[in-house]
């Protein structure tokens, strides 16, 4: 069963080697789990979408410039994710500020060709005695 998205998720490129986590600003100030709830238009790089650690893209240019000088040995290099278009498909009947919610089966492309999923939506509950 999706889950909507909120500000602390942890999500994974294809081509990253580390999880990153999703930031989301409380610009429409609606909450979900104490935390600024997501929509689709939450796909800003380093702003929204943080960085994976190293990137093993081909298509990445700093790691094929790498790549080249290793003589062909893939060189991974610093994620930096470059992402233009806003997460697919998002919740098609809930909206916030008149755009879709984000959940956890949306996806986001990187124009060097990884595909970022969201591992954990980032609401989580507390146990209190």
């Amino acid at each position: 069963m999706p889950q909507h998205v909120c500000n602390g998720a942890v999500t994974m490129c294809t081509f990253g080697v580390a999880p990153g986590s999703l930031v989301i600003l409380p610009i429409n100030r609606v909450m979900t789990s104490s935390q600024p709830a997501a929509t689709i238009m939450d796909f800003v790089p380093l702003e929204n979408v943080m960085p994976f650690g190293m990137c093993m893209s081909p298509a990445n240019p700093e790691v094929a410039a790498a790549t080249a000088a290793a003589m062909g040995v893939l060189t991974p290099m610093p994620c930096i994710p470059m992402t233009v278009a806003p997460w697919a498909p998002g919740a098609a009947t809930v909206m916030e500020a008149g755009i879709p919610v984000l959940d956890s089966v949306s996806m986001l492309m990187c124009i060097w060709g990884g595909e970022i999923s969201i591992t954990e939506a980032g609401q989580f509950t507390e146990n209190v005695p």
